[in-house]
């Protein structure tokens, strides 16, 4: 009969570290950890390394690969387009993750990487926008997909394999790794992007360099594929075939019978949830800095890159102190701490990376008045929506500025104008309109705008020389402290909750739907933007992801530091 997920709590017993190593083979033994540790996190550099190219290159994917857009609706689909690897993640994990317990972690995780970097280096090779018309964005989507397949089952089939292979007192330092190799390629790809705007050019960087930094993850590939094919199989897999232990239905087991159903919906809703929003909470300032502060764009890659340095560094102190004290009260601290930070460091990045923006706010802030009747919820997460009423075209045209705004509800029937401090602005009525008309009516209108708030002291960017960068740097390190705490011992958590017989299917599947939650944070965060003129209304619906997964979490799931994965084989 198959053994449940929802296992006892670790005795005393099975909290200790497992049976000591001979002396002379204790070099041996870290030298063949290390290596296990490096080539099976190796494969994370990719995801984070190909969604941060997706950050500071934001605007030029918008530019060649949505040009046929209006330009907020092509900055949308450009970060749907970041977000749709987290929609096609589940069936990954579905397909890769029982192929983990039947097959062995090693082939895997070697499959998905093959497939991942293949993905990428095509992303580099496609033709724009201008040269194929829909069918850019259509590929591009489309590699997306692949890629989120491929990281629906890398993630898990790594994070298990390192388990297996680490003693019970530093798995969840090991199993950290792959985070850390996330965050050391978030470093990894800001400093290509900086060194070819560097050497190239900004012009021929956004004309044709752009590709190159997808095309320099093929070396990436190579040398984790030649690292994991020198890989050994996972000695507690091996001794659970060798016993006959192995599950020939993983999905079914995992998911098909409710005890087991019931510790992967825990840990989803109290566990990845809320990591996956913590970390899109700290990733989520690259968007703000560049599409609503518009800082410069090397200021914009300095400050990634010196925050990312912070956040490797709290990832290896979050997984030791897991190890220590347990993975329940680091996990626990860092949900806290990210939705008590979250608002007061974004309101701090808008004031140190654009103060004349806060200080245009402050002086002469813009107010969208209009009778509400006429005006939609304006929340339009997929872009497809047409809006044409003048309250909707005003607070589009505002939101495309990247300008924040208030409302002012008026009488019925009044006509809509826009408030920039003492000066008005009437809206444009787009009711009845043809396409082409209402795009050339927008777009006077958006000049007319533009030029009203420049008058008003709105500057169209922030000033490199008043942008403080050691004041940026330091705030959002202070906010990946606590991401890092709600990242670092997710894995380990999760594989000590799950018997190996299914741990790579049960492991994957809810990993990488809680991917959603954080996924789709920059598109929500942007729409809701545009419905509001809150530049932080987002921030509503990821406070609301961190308390639910805090609750669940503290009430729901206990502690298994220590737990010994061959004691729930």
């Amino acid at each position: 009969m198959a053994q449940d997920i929802a296992v006892p709590r670790p005795s005393a017993r099975a909290g200790q570290a497992p049976r000591a190593i001979a002396p002379g083979r204790v070099p041996e033994e870290r030298t063949r950890i290390r290596r296990v540790i490096l080539a099976s996190s190796l494969g994370a550099v990719f995801e984070a390394y190909d969604l941060i190219l997706f950050g500071p290159m934001a605007a030029i994917i918008a530019r060649q690969f949505f040009s046929g857009l209006d330009e907020a609706y092509a900055y949308i689909f450009t970060l749907l387009s970041a977000a749709v690897t987290f929609l096609a993640r589940p069936f990954g994990g579905l397909i890769f993750g029982p192929l983990g317990d039947r097959v062995g972690r090693k082939y895997t995780f070697l499959l998905t990487i093959v497939i991942m970097g293949g993905a990428t280096v095509a992303i580099g090779l496609l033709p724009t926008y201008a040269a194929i018309g829909v069918a850019s964005p259509a590929l591009l989507v489309s590699l997306r997909i692949v890629q989120g397949l491929a990281f629906g089952g890398e993630f898990g089939g790594a994070v298990t394999y390192i388990a297996e292979h680490a003693s019970a007192d530093r798995r969840g330092l090991a199993t950290s790794a792959v985070g850390i190799t996330m965050a050391c390629g978030l470093v990894l790809a800001i400093l290509v992007v900086i060194a070819c705007e560097s050497v190239l050019g900004k012009a021929a960087f956004e004309a044709w360099g752009w590709r190159i930094p997808f095309l320099l993850s093929a070396v990436l590939m190579l040398v984790s594929v030649y690292m994991r094919l020198k890989l050994q199989e996972s000695p507690v897999f091996l001794r659970m075939r060798r016993g006959g232990g192995g599950s020939r239905r993983p999905v079914r087991e995992a998911l098909g019978r409710w005890a087991n159903l019931r510790i992967v919906l825990l840990v989803l809703f109290g566990l990845v949830a809320g990591q996956s929003v913590a970390s899109a909470t700290g990733s989520y300032p690259i968007y703000l800095l560049m599409l609503n502060l518009k800082i410069d764009p090397f200021l914009l890659h300095y400050t990634i890159l010196g925050s990312s340095l912070a956040l490797v560094a709290c990832m290896v102190a979050a997984g030791w102190l897991s190890d220590r004290i347990g993975r329940k009260p680091v996990m626990l601290a860092g949900f806290l701490g990210v939705a008590l930070l979250a608002w007061p460091v974004y309101a701090g990045v808008t004031r140190f990376a654009h103060p004349d923006l806060a200080a245009a706010v402050a002086a002469k802030p813009v107010v969208v008045a209009a009778d509400p009747a006429g005006c939609s919820r304006q929340f339009d997460l997929f872009g497809i929506a047409r809006f044409e009423s003048p309250c909707d075209l005003a607070r589009r045209a505002v939101a495309k500025l990247g300008i924040p705004y208030a409302t002012r509800d008026l009488p019925v029937g009044s006509p809509v104008r826009i408030e920039i401090g003492e000066a008005s602005l009437a809206s444009v009525d787009g009711s009845g309109l043809d396409k082409a008309t209402l795009g050339a009516r927008t777009a006077e209108f958006g000049k007319a705008l533009s030029s009203a708030v420049a008058a008003a002291g709105y500057p169209a960017r922030a000033d490199p020389a008043k942008t403080n960068l050691p004041a940026l740097i330091a705030l959002l390190s202070l906010l990946n402290v606590f991401v890092a705490l709600a990242s670092a011992p997710l894995a380990a958590w999760m594989i000590e909750l799950f018997p190996t017989r299914v741990r790579t299917t049960a492991l994957s599947v809810p990993y990488a739907v809680g991917g959603w939650f954080g996924g789709f944070l920059p598109a929500i965060a942007f729409s809701a933007f545009t419905a509001t003129g809150n530049i932080y209304a987002g921030l509503w619906y990821a406070l609301t992801v961190l308390a639910v997964a805090f609750l669940v979490a503290a009430l729901c799931l206990h502690e298994t530091r220590g737990r010994s994965l061959d004691a729930i084989a």
